[in-house]
């Protein structure tokens, strides 16, 4: 089903033919139903934070625009771009001189990410996980989509410990023997133990990339704590739910509380935060920061959408070349900071997406060659 006709049910615009389409996909399946109740909750989110007359007030006094698409223009710029793969909208001001639009060059097909892992195992093993493909082992088990370990009896004093590696183009979920549910995104790797020791801190590294995690409380482990570390940064936590970011080809690590509590430190700065906060550590000063954030925009790709608000187009390209294994390159430098706000469904096609982009008039074209994106 085309992502416009969700757009068109939430305007409330449907013809009977689209309404009998929508009804069957959104019957079809509960992942359909909680996939359409979060495009909504960010559409009302988003929708109501648009100013329209002072959005074109503000564009429009600095673009210059052939007379034939000014029309085009305030629709395009003040208010919303809908098209197959959700919304965007201009939001920054600039001084660029559009031109007449040039076609895109594709010439190869940008698949978008699947569910996909590498599991390296306590003795070296590696298991490639993917949709279709099953795995089965000692208290572990996956079914291509998310990977399943229960807790066991031990003794051990010693604890062994897995790998989960996302690449490019992937994502995962992970449930611990502890109970702890992660979310894995693209280009992440994470350490965790096969099984927890009572009595101990159970303690997970995040190695690189970005995680959702879910935690088991700590009362149901005989108060053991959780702790999630990077060469970076430590986390501690009773019990909550939050996101950490830190990839390696970024400066920053960011750290958003979304429910309870944690315990943000490293060796110059300790910060507790509280929901709808995120800390922010300069990795070049180590200097960290607490700011109010907007959580949703934050952990939006874990409910299947990208959310940006206010994102120059270089930031935006970084996010989505990690989802669609692309490189990208800007022949125009100036394009980098044009920023844009917007909704995008994680299942749709990255051609689909630039179209958007394109046809605000602010890219003149763009080229697709060999998993490499350039911008024009």
């Amino acid at each position: 089903m085309e992502f416009k006709l969700i757009i068109k049910k939430l305007n409330n615009t449907l013809s009977q033919s689209e309404k009998a389409i929508f009804e069957a996909w959104y019957n079809e399946r509960l992942e359909h139903q909680n996939y359409f109740n979060n495009v909504k909750e960010n559409y009302a989110n988003n929708i109501d934070h648009i100013d329209v007359e002072k959005g074109w007030q503000r564009i429009s006094s600095k673009i210059v625009t052939p007379k034939k698409q000014k029309g085009y223009w305030k629709y395009a710029a003040a208010i919303l771009i809908f098209v197959s793969t959700g919304y965007f909208f201009l939001s920054k001001d600039t001084n660029m001189v559009t031109e007449p639009p040039v076609p895109a060059i594709v010439n190869e097909t940008i698949e978008v990410g699947t569910d996909k892992a590498t599991l390296t195992l306590e003795d070296g093993t590696t298991i490639t996980l993917e949709e279709g493909q099953t795995y089965q082992a000692a208290h572990i088990n996956s079914n291509g989509k998310d990977l399943v370990y229960k807790a066991k009896e031990n003794n051990d004093k010693e604890v062994q410990y897995n790998y989960l590696t996302i690449p490019r183009g992937g994502q995962f979920f992970v449930k611990l023997a502890d109970g702890t549910q992660v979310w894995l995104n693209s280009e992440s790797q994470l350490k965790y133990p096969v099984n927890f020791i009572s009595g101990q801190t159970r303690e997970v590294e995040l190695v690189y990339g970005e995680a959702y995690f879910d935690v088991s409380h700590s009362t149901h482990h005989n108060g053991d704590k959780f702790k999630v570390i990077n060469q970076n940064q430590n986390v501690e936590v009773l019990g909550t739910e939050f996101n950490i970011k830190a990839y390696k080809d970024e400066s920053h690590i960011y750290t958003t509380l979304v429910h309870g509590k944690v315990v943000v430190s490293n060796a110059y700065n300790k910060q507790g935060l509280t929901p709808n906060q995120q800390s922010k550590i300069n990795l070049k000063n180590n200097k960290m920061t607490v700011n109010t954030v907007d959580v949703y925009g934050e952990i939006s790709w874990k409910k299947g959408l990208f959310s940006f608000k206010s994102k120059p187009l270089k930031e935006i390209m970084v996010v989505l070349s990690r989802w669609y294994d692309v490189d990208v390159t800007f022949q125009n430098k100036d394009l980098e900071s044009v920023k844009f706000n917007g909704v995008i469904s994680k299942n749709e096609k990255i051609e689909d997406l630039l179209d958007i982009i394109k046809n605000t008039n602010f890219i003149n074209a763009y080229e697709i060659t060999a998993k490499k994106i350039t911008i024009k």
